[in-house]
């Protein structure tokens, strides 16, 4: 702790408590906590009212700050870890609580505060957030593009800031005239000429190649060509190819006559077929392009764009709405994607207008596809309603009226202020019926539904872990091991699990949580697994006796410290190795007792020496340079390791003897012997920051209590000729190890449809108040499908969360790719037909917090099905669509006049034959019109 200590534990509270409440400010300075320290803190003041039974307690005291955990080590220093999630890794507290934690309490030597800048997202909805993550860049000169240098930068960083670590990285003199472009692909690169512009404004991502180029000695620029064209909707942005060539794969660019637009195209002219268009990934965007290709590929919505049958129904004015910028944004984009004459487009316009009103989609960070599709589904709406003036509607329950007739008095009522193309092709009716377990009072209601999320059947109830079992037998190493565990178990059954393999009773084990070479957590049998996270360190330790209680056997946790140490250190010592759980006799046990039964626990990694060579060659001046270090640093008290050399034990225990008049030569040679030990021992907390006590070497029972830990210090030249790193650190892996492939279920999506339709009964924590009751009652919930809607967009609920742990089904859900029949599903008989095709499926690869997304759809032009990956497509065949990483399905009902089906492009040219859409077709010459604009050559 700090110089002139720190103030009570209840003012140290209620100081934090206050400062962490602070609102985000743009421009303020937030700093990361690792949480597990911050948790340990609060055990320690008593933060929570719950959780008092450590408060003040030497063992929970925290120690200096430690955000080890938080940070990786690369060649250019420590650098923060990805993925890493608020609250649950880190938290983040404001300026004034950080510097009055490090004030208390200090920061681990070695380490640098974590800070972060509060950055403003969102262009018309503001939206404060802490940037944890800093954007990297790949900083280039135009000479030598292949050259790249990383730097990071903040959002709110501007282009002159980038400007300036540019000429300082290639030396530029600040006289020289520089131009900054932003280079998207091998030949497509926009200029960031407004200096004042931000880095989020100028819509960079994570991993953005920026070109620096130089004024030429005659006053051209290199990058200067006869096929450069600027933006019509900003003059400050300019593009530029690499050649004038038309055939160079950059056909034209489309500006739309809104602001901030900006598209680029590849593939030659005429070289692409309609809806074959990929889309760059702007920076982990690939969740946004997948949502994308399955919506283009909906024919009539598709067709409804490229006609510009929009533009007769934004709804600018709509204060639900987004001024119809979203509607725009994705007619643009479409009819770019179904023109026929590029294979790829850039979709930063889009992807911009999204982020000016979900913030959360503003950055570049990987995000849900589906929570995208959502937002993009809502937005169109709300841009193209019909609805003008949306009329106040008193919902009713169905009081035992027929369902045919609460039905339709819902429907009606949802158009009467819903009205739009997404819900003409996308809303159904769900029938939602509440049954109080008391009364047995009814509730029917009929509610309107976009998509349909659908729960996977648990059929896998399990998951592996993965352990490291330590034997009491010291001539064994630790075991590696993976057991498989009821994922809503408890540790008992861990415990279980590791017997099986182990032979070792459950009543004979202890299972920790090893962190940082310190116990973090020591778990009850009765604790959920759910608390263990796949990256925990669990170690399971067998022991003779399993409770604090036992009369005899005290289970005592030792660590191991090296003094000197920088780092994780404490009163100059380092934290090393694993640590142990030895038993021990609560009652009789010596120093010299407890320094022979650890010996022995490490004998497979620790060497006896023979002699005292070491000692009193190296050991003596250890000591003296420790003794003199703690000297000057003012550390001289009762507990400070200059009482721990051995050397002055010795001289202590001798002037004690003569003085009593007994001097041995034979015992006093023997204890001689005895003290030129490895290490001594000292009681520290419970997180071996900080000391406690010396344990005295006087023959006399030392006096544990069930809080005691004792850390071991060695001296360094000790561990260095007799610790044995690499057998210290070796173990043995179980066959299972490399045996855990398991065979993943495979679930039907009627399994799906059926467990979504079975009726549940209500959490405690969702509670239903019956008007019967007029009290909160766990009712009954059942859902029925009434009316099916022309696209049926179906998200299979892959991903659950709760406060401890995360995971994602990646069960192989099996769907029909065609002649889907829904029928006995749906309590409206005459809401048919009800015979479905597959459209077009969004993938997701890999795991929680990232991946991969793509998407299969079928073009409606060919009848072909294609795999879109992000710019890349691809033709596939039809089995190929059914994957285990279906994520959302898009289904297009198979309606009796459908073979009116055609060509997408057909409509570019024949608006007024498509039946599809409602009176809102534009006349042939706008089309003609807009073909034009879509053809104009920038040169």
């Amino acid at each position: 702790m700090a110089e002139g200590g720190a103030p009570k534990l209840d003012e140290q509270k209620k100081e934090i408590f206050d400062l962490i409440k602070t609102p985000l400010r743009k421009g303020d300075t937030w700093y990361l906590v690792d949480s597990k320290w911050f948790k340990q803190w609060k055990k320690y003041v008593g933060y929570d009212s719950w959780d008092m039974y450590n408060v003040g307690q030497e063992t929970a005291f925290p120690g200096p700050v430690d955000n080890s955990q938080l940070l990786k080590l690369m060649d250019e220093g420590s650098v923060l870890k990805e993925n890493l999630i608020d609250d649950l890794d880190y938290v983040l507290v404001p300026t004034s609580a950080w510097e009055k934690l490090i004030l208390w309490y200090g920061i681990m030597e070695g380490q640098e505060p974590i800070a972060r800048k509060v950055v403003e997202h969102g262009m018309f909805v503001k939206h404060c957030k802490v940037e944890v993550y800093l954007m990297e860049l790949k900083l280039c000169k135009n000479s030598n593009p292949t050259d790249c240098v990383s730097k990071q930068f903040s959002k709110a960083d501007t282009i002159e800031t980038i400007e300036s670590v540019m000429r300082d990285a290639f030396n530029i003199s600040d006289k020289t005239e520089i131009r900054i472009w932003n280079k998207y692909m091998s030949n497509t690169y926009e200029q960031l000429a407004k200096k004042d512009n931000t880095v989020q404004d100028a819509g960079l991502y994570q991993g953005q190649v920026l070109v620096v180029e130089q004024k030429n000695d005659d006053g051209s620029w290199p990058r200067q060509t006869t096929n450069s064209y600027s933006s019509s909707s900003t003059s400050s942005t300019s593009r530029s190819t690499g050649s004038s060539s038309r055939s160079s794969g950059y056909g034209s660019s489309y500006s739309s006559s809104y602001s901030s637009s900006s598209y680029d195209y590849g593939g030659s002219r005429g070289s692409a077929k309609p809806g074959l268009c990929g889309l760059s990934n702007l920076g982990n965007t690939c969740f946004m392009n997948s949502a994308l290709q399955c919506m283009s590929n909906v024919p009539p919505l598709t067709r409804y764009f490229v006609v510009n049958s929009h533009e007769q129904e934004l709804n600018e004015n709509n204060p639900l709405g987004m001024k119809g910028e979203i509607a725009r944004a994705y007619a643009e984009l479409i009819k770019q994607m179904w023109c026929g004459r590029y294979s790829y487009t850039v979709p930063r316009n889009f992807k911009m207008q999204v982020g000016r009103f979900a913030p959360q989609f503003s950055g570049y960070q990987q995000q849900d596809s589906q929570e995208l599709l959502g937002f993009l589904l809502d937005g169109l709406h709300e841009d193209l309603n019909r609805i003008k003036k949306k009329p106040y509607i008193e919902l009713k329950e169905g009081d035992g009226r027929p369902d045919h007739e609460v039905s339709k008095e819902a429907w009606d009522n949802h158009l009467q202020r819903n009205n739009s193309i997404i819900v003409d092709f996308f809303h159904g009716l769900f029938k939602s019926t509440l049954d109080c377990p008391t009364c047995h009072k009814r509730s029917v209601t009929f509610d309107p539904f976009c998509f349909l999320t659908l729960p996977l059947p648990i059929i896998d109830k399990e998951r592996i872990l993965e352990v490291f079992v330590v034997r009491m037998d010291p001539t064994f190493k630790p075991i590696q091991m993976k057991v498989t565990v009821p994922k809503m178990g408890v540790v008992l059954d861990l415990c279980k699990a590791v017997h099986t393999i182990t032979n070792i009773n459950e009543d004979m084990m202890v299972v920790t949580d090893v962190y940082n070479h310190r116990f973090h957590k020591v778990f009850g049998m009765d604790v959920r697994l759910e608390t263990i996270l796949d990256r925990d360190d669990i170690f399971v330790y067998e022991v003779p006796v399993n409770t604090p209680d036992h009369p005899e056997t005290l289970i005592l946790p030792i660590y191991l410290r090296e003094r000197g140490g920088t780092y994780y250190s404490s009163g100059g010592t380092t934290l090393f190795g694993q640590p142990m759980l030895i038993p021990v006799n609560r009652n009789d046990t010596t120093y010299d007792d407890l320094y022979n039964i650890i010996m022995h626990k490490m004998s497979r990694y620790v060497r006896q020496p023979l002699n005292d060579d070491w000692y009193l060659k190296n050991g003596k001046e250890d000591d003296e340079e420790n003794k003199d270090e703690h000297q000057e640093n003012g550390e001289m008290d009762s507990t400070s390791d200059s009482e721990d050399v051995i050397e002055n034990e010795e001289q202590q225990e001798t002037k004690e003897s003569e003085r009593n008049g007994v001097v041995d030569e034979d015992n006093k040679s023997n204890k001689t012997k005895q003290r030129k030990r490895l290490f001594s021992m000292v009681q520290v907390n419970s997180y071996g920051s900080s000391d406690i006590s010396k344990i005295k070497d006087d023959a006399k029972p030392i006096k544990f209590t069930n809080r005691t830990y004792i850390a071991l210090d060695w001296v360094a030249e000790a561990k260095r000729q007799f610790y044995l790193s690499e057998e210290a650190e070796a173990f043995e892996k179980h066959e299972s190890v490399k045996n855990t492939v398991r065979k993943k279920p495979v679930i039907k999506l009627d399994d799906c449809i059926k467990l979504f339709l079975t009726k549940e009964q209500l959490g405690k924590d969702d509670l239903w108040y019956c008007p019967e009751c007029k009290e909160h009652r766990q009712a009954y919930k059942k859902f029925d499908l009434w009316k099916l809607p022309k696209i049926l967009v179906i998200n299979l609920k892959r991903f659950s969360y709760n406060r401890y742990w995360r995971d994602k089904l990646d069960a192989h859900v099996v769907y029909p790719v065609e002649n889907f029949n829904i029928k006995e599903y749906v309590l409206n008989e005459d809401g048919g037909p009800f015979v479905y095709d597959l459209l077009g499926v969004v993938n997701h690869y890999g795991g929680l917090g990232g991946g991969h997304y793509t998407a299969y759809a079928k073009n409606i032009e060919d009848q072909q099905w294609y795999n879109f990956d992000d710019s890349s497509v691809s033709a596939v065949d039809k089995d190929s669509v059914i994957s285990k990483a279906g994520y959302v399905l898009f289904y297009m009902r198979k309606d009796p006049d459908d073979a009116r089906h055609r060509r997408v492009s057909a409509s570019l040219a024949s608006p007024e034959e498509d039946d599809d859409i409602p009176d809102t077709s534009t006349n042939d010459d706008q089309a003609e019109e807009e073909e034009e604009d879509m053809e104009t050559d920038p040169s």
